[in-house]
């Protein structure tokens, strides 16, 4: 860098500064967005245990902000995220996916779905997560969902929520009041499961 003309030198020096910033930067979001999410597996699905905590480390409130959430503390509420189903495939919005399971052992519960773009998907229903309450169970106490573009039954089913678009996608199960076992080991919770019906559209 010694034989560089000034100029060179401070294009030189501009263009170190710059790809330090954007390695930065990029390394930065691809922690906060792909790897290094703490917590614990269950199923498909995985569990920071330090969402809303006063002990959450600078990474984990940063994906927490990014994502829009108030987390609450874990003995409050339980949160469980995906953006793949059981075989390891990447959600898509413009799939059609089958939830089932049983219900979480908790005073309340919900499946949200959500865009890349961490946003709830726009639709006419402005139906955006299913709950307890909205889901029929079967004779063995199972519930069942459909996330994506199309229903398994009538547009009215209201177990049904629309995704539009295409695009990665994300599902949060939330646990509000989980009995103490599941709060002392989020691993052992039997989550739902999560299976690809048909082509995508």
């Amino acid at each position: 860098m010694g034989t560089l003309n000034p100029t060179r030198r401070v294009a030189y020096l501009a263009g170190l500064y710059l790809l330090a910033i954007v390695l930065g930067v990029g390394s930065a979001w691809l922690w906060l967005t792909r790897i290094g999410i703490s917590g614990v597996d269950a199923g498909a699905w995985r569990v920071n245990l330090l969402a809303g905590s006063r002990d959450a480390d600078a990474y984990t409130r940063a994906r927490i902000a990014l994502g829009a959430v108030l987390a609450l503390d874990r003995s409050e509420t339980l949160y469980y995220t995906t953006d793949h189903d059981d075989t390891g495939a990447p959600l898509r919005a413009e799939c059609r996916y089958r939830i089932a399971g049983s219900p979480p052992p908790a005073r309340w519960w919900s499946l949200t779905a959500y865009a890349a773009d961490h946003f709830l998907f726009p639709n006419d229903a402005k139906r955006y997560s299913v709950s307890g309450e909205s889901v029929t169970l079967d004779s063995a106490g199972r519930f069942r969902a459909t996330i994506g573009p199309t229903s398994e039954g009538s547009q009215n089913d209201r177990s049904w929520i629309p995704t539009t678009g295409e695009g990665g996608m994300r599902l949060t199960l939330r646990l509000y009041g989980a009995d103490e076992a599941v709060q002392r080991a989020p691993e052992s919770l039997a989550t739902p499961s999560i299976q690809r019906i048909g082509a995508c559209s």
